[in-house]
């Protein structure tokens, strides 16, 4: 499932407040960001980016609480991929945002004072999330943006449905 819109339109806060919900309910929640261009998360000057630029292609940093791996690509994962590895670190859902073109779950955000335009065809559409009633997409389930309960609600009933019992 990935949240989608324009840009400074709230995608984070939404992904943020539907994660926290679904978190605080139990679920396992994975979240992917995509980037258009190349991202360096790696601090210059530290060990793990000198590790990289010594010529690792995994890099690994471990803590008692985290572990962060950056992985050299040799060209970019599917969806399918990454949610492959969600999947495997044992998550329930993985929430995207971005992936605009490519996600076939797509939540599209719409803030009034941003654009009162959709990016998706409604037919792309699981769900809009807005404060403009005016927005055209005729059967599309809407939520307002604030209302991270009830599209949590929804996502739980359309994407986790049997998670918890085994199904």
């Amino acid at each position: 499932m990935s949240i989608v819109g324009k840009s400074d339109v709230g995608k984070t806060t939404v992904l943020e407040g539907v994660v926290a919900e679904l978190a605080a309910r139990g679920y396992v929640v994975a979240t992917c960001k995509h980037h258009a261009h190349e991202v360096d998360i790696d601090v210059a000057g530290k060990d793990s980016w000198r590790h990289a630029r010594a010529g690792a292609r995994v890099v690994m940093v471990a803590s008692p609480s985290q572990l962060v791996t950056i992985r050299r690509l040799e060209e970019e994962l599917s969806l399918d991929d990454i949610a492959a590895e969600a999947e495997r670190a044992g998550c329930d859902l993985l929430v995207t945002e971005g992936f605009k073109r490519t996600a076939r779950v797509r939540i599209e955000v719409v803030r009034r004072a941003r654009s009162r335009e959709l990016i998706s065809a409604p037919s792309e559409l699981v769900a809009i999330v807005t404060d403009d009633e005016g927005i055209d997409a005729p059967g599309v389930p809407r939520f307002s943006l604030g209302d991270r309960v009830a599209l949590a609600d929804f996502v739980e009933r359309e994407f986790l449905r049997g998670v918890r019992d085994g199904d």
